[in-house]
């Protein structure tokens, strides 16, 4: 069982000092002509005290006063001492407590004993004449996993009393000297703990010394245990706002939580650096940890080489270092700078100049005087290259106006005369400094890696280091070259390939929100206009060039925004600032400890800390739930230690209602596995407890080891059939979407079918089996000649490297400001032709995703030819120039005269591209969907490409790609076209669509629109496997790209105030969304399946008079308040299988259980029962159905069959009006907009989701809408303006419609 206690912060407490023979030998060796001072010994550990200091066994047997049990938990340390020195007159408590010495006791795994009395005393342990002042060091303890623990050693000096030297309280010698005297003796104690809390340690350390230094001998090991005793009760505090203080006289020690959990606990002024450093030193610093160099920090304070360690260490964070990190080493630990591999230590400064001549390779940094060199022992200086210059240059701007000094700050203060006003006052300003300065390096951090997740492919995990190289600048390409190969950067890449959601990440999307937005204009990556004009304004020393060779087609243009220092800074609205401002942190003050510490009174501390946090909570609101959570939270451990599992677990449990990120998930999986079976019993009869122990069984049941290899992209070097090819194209980056990458296979079997007919020629179709397959695949034949359809290595290349030369040409264009300004500023070119004569005039054909221009030869001019939507005609002719035919390319258009260019050897690749990029127009046109155009884009520059990489057949292969040409007669219903306004894909980072399942639209704030963006109304989208998507609903773009909520469908969405949205899932919990930090962080787990339905009883404006009723699919209904999230009532319908949705109605519940829909009171009584019979006497199942308050009706539509009925709801006997649907299977959704009944269906054809509108007057089909090729899964209405429809996997967009 004690494996499953929590622990407190201090894992083991160490006195460490002389032995007590050294001493005796010296205090008997002392000359009879004087005194010996600077007499060297060598350190050990005097005593060794380690929790649990106290059990339940101690207090039967008696033992309540100094009993301190140690339980084997771990591998066991058998303190050496012999007891032959023993005064035999000693106490029979002293006598105890040697016995218990020589029991072996826990020592925690990932301590080295044997190594930690060199580091207590990395100097020198010697005897002075006088005493010196107490000084604190920090250490910092690595085991072979990697798991760091960290020590605070203080080392003062005691005097060595006449005839007596304290070792467990005991006399040892009997030297009767006054010389004596005058000899002092340097001891140490070290705490060490999992938490990097150096300066509270330091601080408590400091309380001890108050006591322990004016103690008599006999004293000083019961206090060092005593205040060892007291730090294991100490728990620490989770992430948050929270901060625990507690009293240890005369300070009151602070333990600071991490305000953000995706940042390290920071107790340390992390200015340090700062201040011993010039900005570009840090800078070359930072460059060579990033570089895995072998570093040693040096300083004639001990205190210094790990603080300033530990400093930088947090600077690089997300980025953690992963080699060998020592920053203090002793003298006999000298020799570690002879390893060849990367490490970072720390050495005092005596040793500066044999480390430089003696070992090669190293970096060395003197933080004494603000300096990196070199050991000169090697021929040349290891070659160190800058920090990207944009980055380096944002940094040096931002630091500068910092404010390092303490004084200067607060000089317009008065003075204090309360220590602890004046301690208090000096750690928020330092509280404050450290966020600031935490976020300063994280937004370098940022600017050097910010564009690396344009290189990524999320579903094969590749990294395309190469394109990633080629688009860094020729002075910043020796930095990436070097941190690419680094294990840093590839456990990064770990992280951004799982899309984590950490510190970099959070900062990435406020100081680039752009790059964060899918523009419903996914265009190849090309530089806009307005790129072009900002690369013009800057010096080419200060200009980040951005070739974007990595181009994913079916992916964003990224507005780019990085040309200047300012622009790499943060940008935060108002609305931001004002929430990090109303964050304030709490602090709770802990009980005071009991003295002495036996069972009893500890047990006594974890009642009286029980209490507090009970006052605490109950006088706390649900508004605070991030502060509740804490409370429950530190409860929830003070009920482990004393054993109450079953309160413990319940407090656990309402994490999920107030901050699931907090959750202990390994500490509860502990506990439940050692339920007793009675304590088992009791939970399983408590719903709640029932419930989380379900979850986490079938979690744990569940789990599997995450993929977090990453590959680099390699072109492949053997054949692929189109299984390999598809993945090959995907993981290249160049296009995701499946249907194309299918297209541009056949293309190019074509190119590679010319390149193998002789090889293939004598291969008979009996043959084809007998090849060599690597892999199970559905292999396709030719039809052209019979043989096995698959690309070669070469024919793969080929296009490969055409695709990127194509993109570097491309971005090479430097049109002049005469022709810019007649262009969008986002447009882009794609293609130019060679320099061919038209009836305009000389130039190049230049084609945008908008229009066709000439770029005029000699003097720069712009001639528009024409824009794709005003084509009439694309055709063939040829130009008679004697005695020669000419191949041309005409153009009509409805504005001005055609326009023909003698393209020659061009012009059937040219007609291919202008006729997919008209049809794509068209098709852009027709349907409301500006998608049609960019996936246009994509395959013309893939037509480009094939024709590029093959010489026979090249344009019918090319024409394999055409696809929107062969669409171009689609026809669209008048009606269709009339009411859509636009189509959105919420699915366009996705290598294919997602099924639209729920719809939520929320309204913007037009009363303040300094918020910008976050005054917009938005758009929520669930979609498949649990993603929820987040679009603009001013831009249709998408403002956040993926909220993961669970794994499994989400069957509904309910707004219930502006801060949260509720979500239904599949794996029957309700996902709460806090809709300003954009993170899932509560859930509702009552439910036992699949949660179908939600529906709001708004009272008031207070969350109070809001209640939330939601449905199962087995018939349970839980109303909940909104305030609490407790719940307020629930019931079960009987013999309920089907429970698919509830509506609210003078107070009367609405519930659709399949075959019937049942009025039912709130308690749960069925009031009415509503059925609908087919002509076969069976009943018809309904899968939705509305109510009309203001008609008194109800509407229901059939689940088998498109039926739509209208009903009154005084009488249920039969309906009012019966509508049948045309070409409709089942109704899936519908809503009530301007007195019309709006319906999502499933045609007959599965391919075919149809809306219908019906006039609830006049109770007859209005409209037929045809918008999607999959059923319509989802409605919502948008202010009674529109109607927002999102359909299934198949089609995977959202349609806005007008309401009229």
């Amino acid at each position: 069982m004690a494996e499953v206690l929590p622990h407190g912060i201090l894992e083991i407490c160490v006195v460490v000092g002389a032995s007590h023979e050294k001493l005796k030998e010296i205090c008997q060796a002392i000359p009879k002509d004087g005194i010996r001072s600077h007499c060297y010994l060598s350190p050990e550990i005097r005593s060794v005290h380690v929790p649990p200091f106290v059990s339940k066994e101690d207090s039967r047997f008696g033992n309540s006063d100094q009993s301190f049990t140690r339980i084997s938990r771990r591998r066991s340390f058998k303190k050496k001492k012999e007891l032959k020195h023993t005064n035999p007159v000693a106490t029979n408590a002293n006598v105890d407590h040697i016995e218990s010495q020589s029991e072996e006791f826990s020592i925690p795994s990932n301590i080295d004993l044997q190594g930690l009395p060199q580091l207590c005393f990395p100097g020198e342990l010697q005897i002075e004449t006088e005493a010196k002042e107490d000084r604190y060091h920090f250490l910092v303890f690595t085991d072979v996993f990697g798991t760091r623990t960290y020590g605070v050693a203080v080392q003062f000096y005691r005097l060595i009393e006449e005839g007596n030297s304290f070792q467990h309280g005991q006399t040892n010698w009997n030297v009767h000297n006054q010389r004596m005297s005058t000899l002092y003796a340097p001891f140490s104690v070290c705490v060490i703990s999992k938490f990097p809390y150096y300066t509270a340690f330091k601080d408590c350390l400091s309380s001890l010394m108050v006591h322990a230094k004016t103690c008599q001998e006999l004293d000083f090991d019961h206090k060092v245990r005593q205040f060892a005793a007291k730090l294991a009760l100490v728990p620490s505090p989770p992430s948050g706002t929270l901060h625990l203080v507690f009293n240890l006289n005369p300070l009151l020690i602070v333990l600071p939580s991490r305000e953000d959990p995706n940042y390290p606990v920071a107790d340390l002024d992390i200015h340090l650096p700062l201040l011993c450093f010039k900005p570009k030193c840090i800078l070359q610093i930072l460059t060579c940890i990033l570089m895995e160099q072998r570093i040693v920090f040096l300083s004639a304070d001990w205190a210094l080489l790990t603080l300033v360690a530990e400093c930088f260490i947090l600077y690089l964070h997300p980025l953690q270092w992963q080699h060998t990190y020592v920053p203090i080493l002793s003298k006999e630990m000298m020799d570690f700078l002879m390893a060849p591999t990367a490490f970072l230590m720390g050495c005092h400064i005596d040793y500066f100049k044999e480390v430089k001549s003696e070992i090669e390779g190293l970096i060395l940094v003197n933080i004494d005087e603000g300096t990196i060199t070199f050991s000169n022992l090697a021929a040349t200086e290891p070659d160190i290259p800058e920090i990207p210059s944009q980055a380096a240059e944002c940094f040096a701007q931002r630091i500068e106006s910092l404010q390092l000094h303490y004084d200067l700050e607060l000089s317009h203060l008065g003075s204090s005369t309360d220590i602890s006003n004046l301690r208090m006052r000096r750690r928020n300003w330092q509280q404050n400094l450290n966020l600031t300065i935490q976020e300063l390096f994280l937004v370098l951090v940022v600017n050097m890696f910010r564009d690396v997740s344009d290189y990524l492919n999320y579903e094969y995990r590749v990294f395309n280091s190469e394109e990633f190289l080629k688009t860094r600048t020729v002075s910043d390409q020796p930095f990436y070259k070097k941190v690419l190969e680094t294990y840093i950067f590839h456990s990064f890449l770990k992280a951004r390939l799982s899309r984590k959601m950490d510190a970099f990440s959070h900062m990435e999307l406020r100081i680039c929100p752009e790059s964060n937005r899918v523009k419903m204009r996914d265009n190849p990556r090309r530089p806009t206009m307005e790129q072009m004009v900002m690369r013009r304004e800057y010096h080419f020393d200060h200009l980040v060039t951005k070739r974007f060779a990595a181009s994913m087609p079916n992916l964003p243009v990224d507005i780019w925004q990085e040309i200047s220092a300012e622009h790499l800074s943060i940008r935060k609205n108002k609305s931001e600032h004002a929430m990090k401002k109303s964050t304030k942190s709490v602090t709770l003050k802990l009980p005071e400890f009991r003295s002495p510490l036996n069972y009893s009174s500890v047990i006594a501390w974890y009642t009286d800390f029980i209490n507090l946090l009970s006052k605490a909570i109950n006088t706390t609101g649900q508004e605070c739930s991030s502060l509740l959570a804490r409370y429950y939270y530190l409860r929830g451990l003070a009920y482990l230690m004393q054993g109450k599992y079953l309160e413990a677990l319940s407090d656990f449990q309402n994490l999920y209602k107030t901050d699931l990120d907090i959750f202990p998930k390994e500490l509860v999986k502990k506990v439940i596995g050692v339920l007793p079976p009675d304590q088992h019993s009791q939970a399983g009869r408590k719903p709640e407890l029932k419930r989380l122990i379900s979850i986490m069984l079938e979690k744990e049941r569940n789990v599997t080891a995450s993929d977090e290899h990453v590959k680099k992209f390699e072109l492949p070097k053997t054949h692929m059939h189109q299984e390999d090819f598809l993945k090959r194209i995907q993981e290249s980056g160049i296009v995701k979407d499946v249907g194309t990458i299918l297209r541009l296979f056949n293309a190019l079997t074509i190119v590679n079918s010319e390149k193998n007919k002789l090889k293939y020629r004598d291969m008979t179709t009996e043959q084809i089996p007998t090849a060599k397959v690597v892999s199970r695949s559905v292999f396709y034949l030719s039809a052209e000649t019979g043989h096995l359809k698959q690309i070669d290595p070469e024919t793969f290349r080929d296009f490969y490297n055409f695709w990127k030369e194509s993109e570097a040409e491309a971005h090479e264009v430097n049109l002049p400001l005469e022709v810019i300004e007649y262009l969008d500023k986002n447009e882009s070119v794609f293609k130019l032709s060679s320099a061919v004569r038209t009836n305009y005039g000389v130039g190049k054909i230049a084609l945008t995703q908008k229009r066709l221009f000439l770029l005029k030869e000699g003097r720069p001019g712009y001639v528009e030819i024409s824009k794709f939507r005003d084509i009439m005609e694309v055709e063939n002719v040829s130009v008679m120039f004697f005695p020669l035919r000419i191949p041309g390319l005409k153009i009509k258009t409805a504005l001005k005269e055609p326009f023909v260019g003698n393209l020659k050897t061009e012009r059937d690749l040219w007609q291919l591209i202008v006729k997919e990029m008209w049809a794509g127009r068209t098709m852009a046109d027709k349907h409301k969907d500006p998608q049609y155009i960019q996936e246009a884009l994509t395959n013309v520059l893939l037509m480009d490409a094939v024709v590029g990489c093959t010489q026979s057949r090249a344009i019918y292969a090319a024409s394999k790609l055409a696809y929107f040409d062969q669409m171009r007669n689609l026809v669209v219903p008048k009606t269709t076209l009339e009411t859509l306004k636009h189509k959105i894909n919420p699915s366009a980072d996705q290598t294919s669509p997602q099924a639209v399942n729920a719809l939520l639209y929320a309204p913007g704030n037009p009363n303040y629109p300094e918020e910008g963006a976050n005054a917009n109304p938005k758009l929520w989208c669930a979609l498949s496997e649990g993603k929820v998507v987040l679009m603009d609903a001013a831009s249709w773009c998408i403002q956040q790209h993926c909220i993961q909520v669970g794994n499994s469908k989400l069957n509904c969405m309910l707004g219930v105030d502006s801060s949260q949205l509720w979500i239904g899932s599949q794996d029957s919990c309700i996902y709460i969304i806090n809709t300003c930090s954009m993170s899932c962080n509560k859930q509702l787990t009552e439910h036992c399946t699949d949660v179908t339905d939600m529906v709001l009883e708004d009272q008031g404006s207070n969350l109070s008079q809001k209640c939330v009723y939601s449905c199962s699919l087995d018939g349970s209904v839980i109303c909940w308040d909104v305030s609490t999230l407790q719940i307020k009532t629930n019931f079960q319908l009987s013999n309920c299988h089907r429970l698919t949705a509830i509506k609210l109605h003078n107070c009367m519940l609405w519930c659709c259980v399949g075959d019937s829909l049942l009025e039912v009171k709130k308690t749960g009584q069925v009031f009415r029962t509503l059925i609908l019979e087919n002509p076969n006497g069976s009943r018809a199942f309904f899968n939705c159905f509305l109510v009309l308050s203001g008609k008194n009706q109800l509407v229901t539509g059939c689940a088998d069959k498109g039926e739509v009925c209208f009903w009154d709801m005084e009488n249920l006997s039969k309906p009012w009006q019966k509508i049948q649907l045309q070409d409709c299977s089942s109704i899936n959704c519908m809503i009530f907009v301007k007195n019309q009944v709006w319906i999502g269906s499933k045609g007959l054809d599965k391919a075919n989701g149809k809306i219908y509108v019906i006039d609830a007057d006049k109770y007859y089909v209005e409209k037929e809408l045809v918008a999607h090729v999959d059923m319509v899964r989802a409605l919502c209405a948008a202010e009674n303006k529109y109607v927002l429809s999102g359909a299934g996997r198949e089609d995977g967009k959202v349609a806005i419609w007008k309401v009229e």
